[in-house]
């Protein structure tokens, strides 16, 4: 399994770990393609001497990532519901950051694991929506921009799907060079703010969040880039079917997508205040 993608390679040596031990793909009318213990195409031993069938698991296919995308959204979109409901306006700040840190940290957790864990991609979907309905509580309901969330999802949405069809109709391809130069972007643009949070906390402004040039252009940058992300997503996904990933790698994928989905939300509804003259 070659490939020029990280996270595929890290997949695929995975994979390829699975097979060693017994786990593989289904060939061709859904049989074991004969990967396994003792040895390739080699039948199991049993108790009764008789030979068995090696275990296998089903591979990733496109309708898995759907199914475990639209689940993850569907838990991102009641997570936020309810935290705008039962959060009170005066513990938004708390309850964005708390958020904020912890979908962080299962986020690298998450990104940096070796095999797909669904129960930890599962509870990133629900901490990511508490973040989401915080920080749409706080541009709607407490600086006043009513009908900002409804914008942003649209335009969030309407994004992702261009995207889709541009990857589809191989408008954009994840080339080599175009992939080594989004993640690289992308490493450079997380850097930033990073750096512009920890410089906040000491009551240093840079401007690079606010409503002003810097901050108008940086977003429009991170929403152009975040856009680009998903055809780093569709391909991974692409690959990830060609090479035969096993079916549970459609959570990690689906989790490729969240991300960059919340990204760009959160990217959109930004520029949309600076837009409409607020400054947060």
């Amino acid at each position: 399994m070659k490939t020029s993608n990280p996270v595929l390679s890290r997949l695929g040596q995975a994979a390829e770990r699975e097979r060693a031990a017994g786990y593989g793909p289904y060939g061709p009318a859904g049989q074991p393609t004969g990967y396994g213990q003792p040895g390739y195409g080699e039948p199991y031993p049993t108790a009764t001497g008789y030979p068995a069938s090696p275990p296998a698991v089903r591979p990733m296919t496109i309708d898995d990532v759907v199914v475990k995308t639209v689940t993850l959204l569907g838990l991102t979109g009641i997570s936020a519901v309810v935290a705008w409901n039962v959060i009170p306006a005066s513990a938004t700040g708390a309850a964005w950051i708390g958020a904020a840190l912890v979908g962080l940290v299962l986020g690298l957790v998450i990104s940096f694991m070796r095999v797909a864990n669904p129960a930890l991609v599962i509870a990133y979907a629900v901490i990511e929506g508490v973040f989401v309905g915080m920080v749409s509580k706080y541009f709607q309901n407490i600086l006043g921009y009513d009908g900002i969330v409804l914008q942003a999802v649209v335009a969030t949405f309407g994004v992702f799907f261009l995207m889709a069809i541009l990857y589809r109709a191989r408008v954009i391809r994840a080339t080599p060079k175009f992939t080594r130069a989004i993640i690289s972007i992308m490493a450079g643009l997380f850097a930033m703010m990073l750096i512009n949070f920890v410089l906040a906390l000491f009551g240093v402004n840079t401007g690079l969040r606010d409503n002003g040039a810097i901050g108008i252009i940086f977003s429009i940058v991170c929403i152009v880039v975040a856009s680009l992300s998903f055809i780093l997503n569709f391909n991974e996904i692409e690959e990830g079917v060609r090479m035969g990933l096993p079916q549970r790698y459609s959570w990690t994928a689906a989790f490729g997508i969240l991300v960059g989905l919340v990204w760009l939300y959160i990217e959109i509804l930004r520029l949309l205040s600076f837009l409409q003259g607020g400054d947060d």
